[in-house]
């Protein structure tokens, strides 16, 4: 086949060009993090052959070394980073260089701003990687051949970042990956060895196989070729193999910028080291952000895996469950096989007891940063507390640990001053033997609703919750530190000692005189109603819809319709409050066919309270115009 057979031009995919040009200008005033990405990229390079090697050690084609060399030439202008790793094939330059293959693009570019600072937060949360390159050079190169494949196999990928790229096959009798970049005119402080050891030693000194750089040609003239041309600059030790008391907090920080790939500092980490009947070392951290793609629950995610300080594989993620899916970190383990694999992961029990002390240890981490940075944990919430919520119901071993995490909004608080389940308690009413709290699909619609105002009228307090995981949440929780939770706005309302006798006798009264119009309410609504009775809940509203005690909420309906789920028959139970002067009317309206439609207004004016649209919007709207014209004639 011809060289010119084998070359092409492609094009990026969409967005892509824009993603780059906007990432170029964001990350401006901090270019040199260009060199972290592709230090760290060689580096995982050469952690994956080490990995392959195990079942086939002749990928090592002769040359067990790995290494990582940075080199420059400032009158071609260029710098190269090119190590001895994996390699890459053809299809696999076009899948990773051609595509930026993160999910969730669209949402990331409508988020960007074009406020500098803030859209350099939001591409940290969306990763940097290769394309970083772009941020210093007008043209890049990469030269690429696949351990084990033959040197004609070799690929070429070039491009100005701009709309396309192109590929071509080439001769490259070394296995591994060299990048060289074209730099731009003002950028020409990468040319200068002092500038270039000092970004290593700041952000690749971690880095677990040696990073050289090559001397200054005044040093060694033209002697590139040679061994002694080229100093290692990091120190090349396994970070998290450290005791505590060798790294500083930047070291840390540092790290976890190199395994997460993320441009911001984490929130915490925890650095532990287990001997005994097992032995491992394990670093977990917490970063500042979500990823775009953190409810894409096809992605990859999980723990870097490491035995006997032999990279295994990027995200295991049998050592963590599912809702703690945005953990960060290393597993370094002493008892595996070298040659582990997915599926013995899943069998082997040494697995499990990791996986159970590993999940304690990060909801321990959780715990001592919301105890001792209660802003910092706010933070957390806000970005991750949607998938902490999926723990209770996976992990009930762990329920009272993660219930002890959650964050709400009350009556007593607001939607930015959040209060824990332990506040709530310490701060509960003489009398309240109950955790009282109110499902809504928005903030402002849970505050106005109005099952909330015997609440109010008491002065208990209500956690408010409108997330559209939180019906289904509390669905799986019945108490914490042995109180019970219960939905004001489902089935029967119990205020135990916080109502006297007094009070309940009155409801007693108010009860059988009303009778007679509950009867006619029934007889109105037929059908649209489960129930019709008398409330104690109301204070200043007319009526109101209850759910029944068995029966699915407003928000799990609403998201089992919108995923074509059929949805179990249900109907609301309709409770009237005595005192109010329009219920007061009601009841004394001698006229039936009036009286129903009075009380298919209120019926339908409860519904809107609670959210949802009337079942038929145009009736009501026509029974409003009549009683509107009545009005004003």
């Amino acid at each position: 086949m011809s060289a010119a057979a084998t070359s092409e031009t492609r094009g990026f995919e969409t967005e892509a060009k824009q993603l780059l040009r906007l990432m170029i200008h964001s990350l401006y005033s901090n270019r040199e993090i260009f060199l972290r990405e592709l230090v760290s990229n060689a580096s995982d390079a050469a952690d994956k052959l080490r990995f392959a090697a195990l079942g086939n050690d002749s990928l090592y084609e002769g040359e067990p070394e790995l290494r990582v060399r940075v080199d420059w030439d400032p009158e071609a202008r260029t710098l190269m980073v090119a190590d001895t790793g994996i390699g890459m094939s053809r299809d696999e330059v076009i899948a990773h260089l051609g595509t930026i293959a993160k999910s969730g693009t669209a949402d990331f570019l409508q988020n960007l701003t074009g406020d500098q600072r803030k859209d350099a937060q939001l591409i940290g949360q969306f990763g940097v990687g290769f394309y970083s390159a772009f941020i210093v050079a007008d043209r890049v190169e990469v030269f690429t051949r696949k351990a084990g494949a033959p040197p004609e196999e070799g690929v070429h990928w070039e491009s100005t970042g701009e709309s396309d790229y192109q590929v071509a096959t080439t001769t490259r009798p070394e296995r591994g990956t060299t990048v060289v970049l074209h730099l731009k005119e003002d950028a020409g402080e990468f040319c200068e060895r002092f500038r270039l050891r000092n970004i290593i030693k700041t952000y690749s000194d971690h880095i677990s196989i040696p990073v050289y750089l090559r001397k200054d040609r005044d040093e060694d003239g033209d002697a590139g070729a040679q061994e002694d041309a080229w100093e290692q600059v990091n120190d090349g030790r396994a970070l998290w193999t450290l005791p505590r008391t060798e790294v500083s907090e930047e070291e840390y920080k540092t790290f976890y910028k190199h395994i997460a790939h993320d441009f911001e500092d984490p929130l915490s980490w925890s650095h532990n080291k287990v001997e005994g009947k097992l032995e491992y070392t394990s670093l977990l951290y917490l970063p500042a952000r979500a990823p775009f793609d953190l409810w894409n629950r096809d992605k990859p995610r999980g723990l870097k895996l490491y035995v006997q300080r032999v990279f295994i594989m990027d995200d295991a993620e049998q050592f963590l469950p599912l809702y703690l899916r945005f953990i960060k970190g290393v597993v370094d383990s002493n008892d595996l096989s070298l040659n582990v694999s997915r599926e013995i992961l899943q069998r082997d029990p040494k697995i499990d007891s990791m996986r159970s002390a590993l999940t304690k240890r990060a909801l321990d981490m959780l715990n001592k940063l919301a105890a001792d940075q209660p802003e910092e944990y706010q933070k957390f919430w806000d970005e991750f507390g949607l998938v902490l919520k999926e723990g209770p119901a996976e992990d009930f071993s762990n329920q009272e640990k993660i219930l002890n995490l959650f964050r709400f909004a009350s009556t007593h608080s607001g939607p930015e001053q959040t209060v824990s389940l332990k506040e709530y308690l310490e701060r509960m009413k003489e009398g309240q033997d109950k955790i009282y709290f109110l499902v809504a699909d928005s903030y402002s619609s849970a505050t106005t609703s109005p099952h909330l105002e015997v609440f109010r009228d008491k002065g208990v307090e209500v956690l408010l919750l409108s997330d559209r995981i939180d019906d289904w949440l509390m669905a799986q929780l019945s108490e914490f530190q042995d109180v019970s939770f219960q939905d004001v706005a489902r089935g029967d309302l119990d205020l135990g000692s916080l109502e006297d006798e007094a009070e309940k006798e009155e409801q007693k009264a108010a009860a059988e005189e009303m009778a007679p119009l509950v009867e006619r309410l029934k007889t109105a609504l037929g059908a649209e109603v489960q129930e019709v009775r008398v409330t104690h809940r109301l204070k200043e509203s007319p009526a109101c819809l209850v759910v029944g005690e068995h029966d699915l909420g407003l928000q799990m309906r609403k998201i089992m319709e919108a995923a074509g789920q059929k949805v179990p028959d249900s109907k609301p139970i309709f409770e009237v409050n005595p005192g109010h002067r329009l219920i007061q009317r009601l009841s004394a309206e001698s006229n039936e066919d009036r009286f129903a439609e009075l009380a298919h207004i209120l019926f339908d004016q409860a519904a809107l309270a609670e959210g949802e649209m009337p079942k038929d919007a145009g009736a009501y709207v026509a029974r409003m115009n009549r009683l509107l014209g009545e009005l004003m004639s």
